[in-house]
């Protein structure tokens, strides 16, 4: 069935146009007023219900100025300001910029095109008008006007919800003064360095204390960027919190545990890579298991600084992947002195500053040989990961007091 307001089949020859652009303002100027009444005619028979008229360049481009419209069709060749110079200072204003500007013209000569083009004109429709041609092109100009509309509320609603999912994610980081309070108990200093993906991302960071001088932590990294990612961390924490108290002093219990009941959380494809250990001060032992995260490292030495460093292992299959999936702990011993460094899985893929995809181990012992650990590493996974695009990541850092 044809269209109620074109027995031809819709505007343009079309069918069932978008009922969006029904409802776009069109500016129509031209100073002959038999022209105005014509396209105004044409428009509203096709549909179009937000019409209103200019005789002149220096009314129409008051009107732009008190509201912008979705569309100006412009006679190009009017007395006082042409159409040339509408077109020229609506171009030069950024609110108006990219304005479509449909110009009628009686001008036939490429060189006379070229000049509306030039001074910003979007498209062109030839006097005498032809109404088949002026509906077309009115239709594709709102089409792609309400598109580019949707297309910016559509970023706009991603950027807000981005941001509060980035925003309950810092929350959930401890804060220097909580994790201040556990290490200075266990005889340790904690430094951190987490940075959010402006993608976002999942990774996440956190510390259970257990008594006396001995706390647990752990570093998770749910897979994939966006909303989805961060609710599945958020998620994840939660459990852990609930999980903690329970199985919290056992590494590979509390792995298991997790990933029995985030097996049932989370959607089929989704996973997260995990390593938690519990760190004794007192002793130096470091008890953990991965679930195949990073392995963590050991630098001996006084601050970090006095030998490379020791791996652990990273052996477990990913959170979330199969329930009934059993881990085992794995032992390091942290020296007086030395420096226990966790992080995330996108680090070691960070290439070095010198571009030989070495990653972490170079940067560590650039940093050793610097002297100046953690922030030397710091600022080469800045300039690495910057150029990767920006991964996030995270770099925990924890020295052994000494003495």
């Amino acid at each position: 069935m044809a269209n109620r307001h074109d027995p031809e089949g819709g505007i343009g020859g079309r069918r069932d146009p978008d009922p969006a652009i029904l409802d776009c303002r069109i500016l129509v100027v031209d100073d002959t007023a038999w022209n105005r009444s014509l396209i105004g005619a044409l428009l509203t028979e096709a549909g179009f219900r937000r019409i209103s008229f200019a005789a002149d360049g220096g009314e129409a481009l008051a009107m732009i100025d008190a509201a912008v419209p979705d569309l100006l069709i412009l006679d190009i060749m009017m007395p006082g300001m042409d159409g040339f110079e509408v077109c020229r200072r609506l171009r030069a204003k950024p609110e108006t910029a990219d304005l479509p500007i449909l110009v009628q013209t009686a001008l036939s000569s490429g060189e006379d095109r070229n000049r509306a083009f030039a001074a910003g004109t979007t498209d062109l429709v030839t006097k005498p008008l032809e109404r088949m041609e002026l509906l077309a092109r009115v239709r594709i100009h709102l089409e792609d006007r309400v598109l580019i509309r949707r297309l910016q509320a559509y970023r706009a609603r991603v950027e807000a919800e981005l941001s509060v999912a980035r925003s309950m994610q810092e929350h959930l980081l401890p804060t220097p003064e909580q994790y201040a309070t556990v290490m200075k108990a266990a005889g340790c200093r904690l430094r951190a360095h987490s940075v959010i993906s402006r993608h976002l991302g999942g990774d996440l960071w956190g510390l259970l204390p257990l008594g006396g001088l001995r706390f647990g932590i752990y570093l998770l990294n749910v897979a994939g960027h966006g909303v989805s990612a961060a609710l599945n961390a958020v998620r994840l924490h939660a459990l852990l919190q609930e999980l903690g108290p329970v199985h919290g002093e056992d590494a590979a219990a509390l792995l298991t545990a997790l990933n029995d009941r985030a097996a049932d959380l989370l959607a089929s494809g989704e996973r997260a890579t995990m390593t938690y250990g519990v760190l004794d001060g007192e002793t130096g032992r470091f008890i953990h298991a991965s679930a195949d995260g990073a392995p963590p490292m050991i630098l001996s030495g006084d601050g970090g600084n006095g030998g490379g460093p020791t791996l652990g292992t990273a052996t477990g299959m990913a959170i979330g992947i199969a329930s009934g999936t059993r881990y085992r702990c794995d032992v390091m011993e942290l020296p007086r002195g030395g420096v226990l460094a966790l992080h995330s899985v996108a680090v070691p893929k960070a290439p070095d500053a010198g571009g030989t995809g070495i990653g972490l181990c170079w940067m560590i012992a650039r940093a050793v040989d610097e002297g100046d650990g953690f922030d030397a590493v710091v600022r080469s996974l800045g300039s690495a990961l910057g150029r990767v695009g920006g991964e996030d990541h995270t770099l925990l850092w924890i020295e052994r007091e000494a003495a």
